[in-house]
């Protein structure tokens, strides 16, 4: 069984990777819904946390049906992640999670996120501080290092292990690949490898298929996968996982129905949760997703990302269903 800390997520855990503006409760309700094992929030700058910022302070909103849960944070100066930490651990989730990889151009130019890579040690003294200052595990999210020069994780993992953070996850790029190219899962099988290494170490980048994760999880090693940009539109992504790795059989793709159920299940909840405008709104970004490959379909979706009538979007989710009822997942066409 992988734990962090004294939490059990199973013999290979599934995670739902933090993504900004993406794995918010409603999308986190449905990724919950369909198989995924732990999950973490939106990561949240530790300055708008204790600047009491109203978006800052929303993202540490979680519900018990979604437990596991970690909250990340994102910051680079010690006192103020000491006290955003000590917000979070009021806000009760399992784990506390810090960010060492958003590549963001905003984040970066301030030594948060990936930027922190250029300077080792103090990634690792400020991790230290943390764990030192909260009663939560601690885990971290990072990449292979900064550029191709800088490829210092395995350091990284055994320092990071040594001041007391009970997981890694590790995305298979540096930050200046960005999302660009292909991610390498290499060094992260080397840590594996590691006798050193005793904590539960994630692989994420680039999993995007039941197949992919049970060739990298029998070839890296890896105690869970982190899976992201896979899961927006496709919550289904963790079961069909959990099913390939079980009995080797691929489960079928959702149906239209079970799509446009989805997609009117996470419209509903993200009104719910930020409020009518603002959840119409920021549900935009994900239309696509739930209904890319239906020919022709752009008529629709350009109804779906201009309408500020709820009306109007469920009705127009209807005509989608009705419009494409014979349509099958093996009939995919690009739009």
């Amino acid at each position: 069984m992988i734990k962090i800390g004294n939490i059990d997520l199973g013999e290979f855990p599934l995670l739902l990777a933090p993504m900004e503006d993406v794995s918010d409760p409603p999308f986190r309700a449905l990724c919950k819904q369909h198989g995924a094992d732990m999950m973490y929030t939106e990561f949240i700058s530790v300055e708008g946390l204790i600047r009491d910022a109203r978006k800052s302070v929303q993202k540490l909103d979680i519900y018990d049906y979604e437990r596991p849960v970690g909250i990340q944070i994102f910051g680079a100066e010690i006192d103020s992640m000491k006290r955003a930490a000590e917000i979070v651990e009021e806000a009760k989730p399992e784990v506390l999670d810090i960010n060492y990889g958003c590549p963001v151009k905003k984040v970066v130019c301030k030594m948060a996120g990936a930027g922190i890579l250029q300077d080792i040690p103090r990634m690792v003294k400020l991790t230290e501080e943390i764990v030192k200052s909260t009663s939560l595990p601690v885990t971290v999210k990072t990449r292979l290092g900064w550029d191709s020069n800088t490829l210092f994780i395995e350091e990284v993992a055994e320092r990071l292990q040594d001041v007391g953070i009970k997981a890694l996850s590790i995305h298979g790029r540096t930050r200046k690949q960005m999302y660009k190219g292909e991610a390498d899962w290499t060094l992260i099988g080397k840590i594996k490898e590691n006798p050193r290494v005793h904590i539960p170490i994630f692989g994420n980048g680039d999993i995007n298929s039941p197949e992919k994760a049970k060739l990298y999880k029998e070839r890296y090693g890896v105690d869970g996968i982190m899976i992201g940009r896979a899961s927006i539109g496709n919550p289904w992504i963790f079961n069909q996982i959990k099913h390939y790795l079980q009995t080797g059989e691929k489960l079928a793709d959702p149906c239209l129905s079970e799509r446009v159920e989805a997609a009117k299940q996470h419209l509903r909840h993200s009104i719910e949760w930020k409020g009518e405008k603002l959840g119409v709104l920021e549900m935009r970004r994900h239309y696509t997703n739930y209904f890319r490959g239906l020919p022709g379909v752009k008529t629709y979706r350009s109804q779906l990302v201009t309408s500020l009538d709820i009306d109007h979007l469920y009705a127009v989710m209807d005509e989608i269903e009705e419009k494409y009822k014979d349509w099958t997942p093996e009939s995919v066409t690009s739009v």
